[in-house]
This record gives structure tokens, sequence and C-alpha cells, in this order.
């Protein structure tokens, strides 16, 4: 915290002085890198949810914890790793091939078989035992009933029927709990929402007049999520009435509820839509505000998987430095007239393209819409590639914030083509990106043979 008060202070003096550039003739004074400012917010906040959807959340202090967790045996069981369950059973069969080797062997002994080893008149409780390693081989026959036919008890003993009963009940009641933990293992619904794709960043534009929050999800399997829906919490500081500060306050975000958007039907890429209100956390959400805040979106979709019929959940998270202002996502759904089908591109799943955006707030757009003016200003995502800096690459796999890649432009034919989040994209500087100029970017084929829809 001591570092992060210190590197505050002197990013905000380098920011209300200027920096000046070195190394040139051209150098010169620059003004506050407002990208710097939302990588360190980004940096700042660590998230509670990761991307790929686990919880970075760590539990302590709970009292009776073990007695707790051994009271749901099954479910801690299948919770756990791959390698403690296998080891887990493997101790198990084999303490348990011990301990019946033992009270076998108990057995043959107090009963006179093993002194009598190769005497034709004796009548032993079980045949072919003759010291400890063969009583845990008829142990291993019996709880597995393998059967080989050498080792098997009499009628002399009903000590050792009665423990044959026993053993046998014992190894199908262990051979069945194994294949139902592993059967779980195999088929929890955790599994089928790693097929569930959200997009990495969130988009903010203008859409029927309206100010709105864009961000998309897709299903990479052809069976389908039944009765799929989606919803959403931002995670942000609350001051309450009383002067009480509430660092982890969810407030809601509506993605449609009241109009039925949030139930989805996922035969293609869905782009959900967060319209933003006056009851809408982003209501007074401007540009700049957008890079100093510090909260977490998180979006979480549910539903039946149509094979097992069991309950899945999804989820995601978006920091600020995620949420592109001024941007709407490619469409990616196309209908190929050469053999009648829909063609779905995930190779754009990610890809955003600029939109003319207000530059103000949606409270502050509403009030100028209510009174009959305009904005001033519009929103351009196209920036010029002389004032952009390379910037650092988070290699954490998800389990950190998600550091912005750096973004490398590259001039052609009227449009710039963009390295973000390792995918190639083209921002264009009209508003229609299916306009049969721009037809040939696409690597779909032909304005006849193809036609784009989402």
């Amino acid at each position: 915290m001591e570092y992060a008060q210190r590197h505050v202070r002197k990013t905000i003096s380098n920011s209300s002085r200027g920096v000046v550039g070195g190394g040139g003739a051209g150098g010169g004074v620059q003004g506050p890198n407002r990208r710097a400012n939302a990588n360190f917010s980004k940096r700042m906040r660590r998230r509670l949810v990761y991307k790929n959807g686990e919880v970075n959340i760590t539990q302590t202090n709970i009292r009776k914890r073990r007695r707790r967790y051994l009271a749901d045996i099954f479910t801690t069981l299948v919770d756990i790793k791959w390698r403690y369950n296998l080891m887990l059973f493997a101790m198990a069969f084999t303490l348990s091939w011990l301990i019946f080797a033992l009270i076998w062997w108990l057995v043959c002994f107090s009963h006179g078989d093993l002194d009598n080893v190769g005497n034709q008149s004796w009548r032993p409780c079980v045949m072919e035992i003759k010291s400890f390693t063969s009583a845990l081989l008829f142990s291993i026959e019996t709880q597995h009933t393998i059967g080989y036919g050498f080792r098997h008890t009499t009628e002399e003993c009903p000590e050792a029927i009665v423990l044959m009963m026993f053993q046998s009940c014992f190894g199908v009641i262990c051979q069945a709990l194994m294949t139902g933990i592993v059967f779980a293992k195999l088929s929890r619904p955790k599994k089928r929402a790693e097929t569930l794709m959200f997009s990495k960043s969130a988009c903010i534009c203008k859409q029927d007049g309206d100010m709105c929050l864009l961000l998309r999800v897709g299903d990479m399997r052809k069976s389908q999520i039944v009765e799929a829906h989606i919803r959403a919490v931002l995670i942000k500081k609350k001051i309450t009435k009383e002067g009480d500060v509430l660092p982890l306050y969810q407030f809601d975000v509506d993605l449609g509820f009241g109009e039925g958007r949030d139930r989805l039907f996922l035969v293609w890429p869905v782009i959900i839509v967060h319209k933003i209100d006056q009851d809408s956390p982003f209501w007074e959400l401007s540009p700049e505000d957008l890079y100093r805040e510090q909260f977490e979106l998180i979006v979480i979709l549910e539903g039946i998987v149509e094979s097992t019929g069991m309950t899945t959940q999804a989820r995601s998270s978006y920091l600020p430095g995620e949420v592109l202002w001024g941007h709407r996502f490619e469409r990616l759904v196309t209908f190929q007239k050469e053999n009648g089908q829909y063609q779905i591109d995930f190779s754009r799943f990610h890809n955003t393209i600029p939109v003319d955006t207000p530059t103000c707030s949606a409270k502050e757009l509403a009030e100028m819409t209510a009174a009959g003016q305009t904005p001033d200003q519009t929103f351009c995502a196209t920036r010029n590639p002389d004032d952009l800096e390379d910037e650092e690459e988070d290699e954490e796999e998800d389990n950190t914030s998600l550091a912005s890649k750096s973004d490398r432009y590259l001039k052609h034919n009227g449009h710039y083509v963009i390295k973000r989040h390792g995918a190639a994209q083209t921002d264009y500087f009209g508003d229609d990106f299916d306009s049969s100029k721009l037809s040939s970017s696409t690597d779909l084929g032909s304005q006849d043979l193809s036609e784009t829809l989402l």
C-alpha cells in the first residue's frame, strides 16, 4: 500500500505538470496518459472472479471445517482433485486387502490350519492358505470375486463364512462408491461451462438512441444449453447515508429481465445489451470517469446441460480497463449461399470496431436530448498510432487482472488493422461494417456467396 500511494502521488504529479519527452528534436510535453491510468487502476484492483470463472476467495478460521467436510464425504470427494481421489482409492483398497488378509490369517491360525499344512486328513477353514502371503491373495480374490479356483472356504469354520460375506459386501460398496465418484467427476456441469465463451472486453456505445453496455456470449458446442439465462452484478464501493463504507457492495445490472432479453437461445453467439438508464450503476459514468473508477462487472450464465440434464453455471468478469467506450462487436455469423448454411467465425468473437459515441455520460445525454440539444463531441475509438505506447502483457492465464495488450496499428486501404487480445481485428471509419466496400476484408468469400448477418 505504501508503494501504491507513492506511485499514485508520482503519477498525479507527473500528469498535472506534464512529462517532458526526450531523446530527439520532436520531444515535447505530453499530457496525462489515460491508458496508463487505466492500466494502473486494473493492477491496483485484484479480481473477485477470474476470467475462467473461478472465485478469488480464501476462507479461513472456520470452526470444525474437517468434520463438516467429512459429514458430506461424497461432495468432498467429488470436489477434490483427481490425484487425491486416485491416491485415496488406492490406499483404501490396499488397506482393506491387508486388513482382511490379517483377519483370514488369524482365522486359519486359531483353527490350526497353519500347523497342519500338508496333512491330507486335516480339513482347514480355507484351502491352500499356508502363510500371510496366501491369505493376502485370498483376500484380494474374495473382495473382487476373481476366483482362480485354488483357494476357497469350507464348511468347517462358520466364522470364515461370515467373514467372506462381510468382505464381499464391503468390496461391492467400495467399488460402487468409486464408480459413482468417477462418473460424477466426469459429468460435472462445471466442465460443460468451460465451452461457454465470454468476450474478453465489454463495449459501451449508442444503440436505439440510448447508451448501452454490450458483451458477447457464445457456446462452441452443438448441444444446446436449455433454459439459458444470464444476469450480472456490479461489485463496487458504496457509502451509506450513515457514513458506513461497504467495499464490496453488489449493484444489480439489468440485462432485460422485464422484457425477457435475459433468456437466451444460444445457437449462435448472442450480444447481451444493458440499457444504461437512471437505474443503472453506469448512469453518471463518462469516458473519463470510466478509467478512474474501480469496479468489477460479474456476468453469470446459467442453464441446463442438454445431454445430462444438470444445471451448469459459467462466470466471467470485466474490470474498467476492459470496457471499451465507443466500440461495438464485429459481426461473425454469415449465411453461405453456396451450401445454404450459417457459418460462425469464432476468430472474430472478441473483435470490436469503433463507432461514433458521445463523450458524455448517459445522464448528460438524456438531459441534452430532452432539451433538444446534441452533444458537442462524439467519441471515436480510432486513435493516432504515434500517441500509443506499448503496454505490459500479463501471462498469468486469467488468474490476475487482464492487462491490456499492445496495440499495433497498420494503415491499409483506409482502415487500421489492430492487434488486440492476441487476435487481429480491423477498425473501420465508417458505420456500416457490412457495406460492399468492406466485404473484401472478410475471409468468408465474396458478397454474392455469403451474407453477414450477426
